[in-house]
């Protein structure tokens, strides 16, 4: 198989940024008290987002694997970073060092199950196992809802 590549454009004024990926545009921007004129997510609060949207696409691709239930999932996702090494500080990494992701999966499936859903979502996602591989420490709790 071919590797796939991601394009994405982008055109930036000030700290908001115009993406482009596939025909679809994507506004990133940092809230008014940051510079910013708050039209879209912080770069931050984006990267979370595609792990919310990743995680649910690779759920898909596995549940219909595992002639699994899947009605749908709610994500709420923490990312916890020490704010001083994105301003600068030395010794302070610039990046999350843990991200919590609250997964409450629709399903007719039993706990056990959405366990083994989980850990096989964990080790496709390529925004979960890219966060993994950059040593922020990943806690998935996905529970039936």
């Amino acid at each position: 198989m071919a590797e796939k590549h991601e394009l994405v454009t982008a055109i930036s004024k000030g700290m908001n940024t115009k993406a482009e990926s596939e025909g679809h545009n994507v506004v990133i921007d940092e809230p008014a008290n940051m510079g910013g004129t708050d039209e879209g997510a912080n770069p931050l609060g984006t990267l979370l987002a595609s792990l919310a949207g990743c995680e649910n696409a690779i759920a898909n691709f596995v549940a219909k694997e595992m002639e699994f239930d899947l009605q749908g999932i709610d994500f709420e996702i923490d990312g916890e970073m020490d704010p001083r090494g994105m301003m600068g500080e030395e010794g302070v990494r610039p990046y999350f060092k843990k991200v919590t992701v609250h997964a409450k999966v629709r399903t007719s499936e039993t706990e056990e199950r959405v366990r083994e859903l989980q850990k096989k979502v964990d080790r496709r996602c390529p925004v979960f196992t890219t966060l993994e591989a950059a040593d922020v420490e990943m806690v998935p709790e996905w529970v039936k809802a």
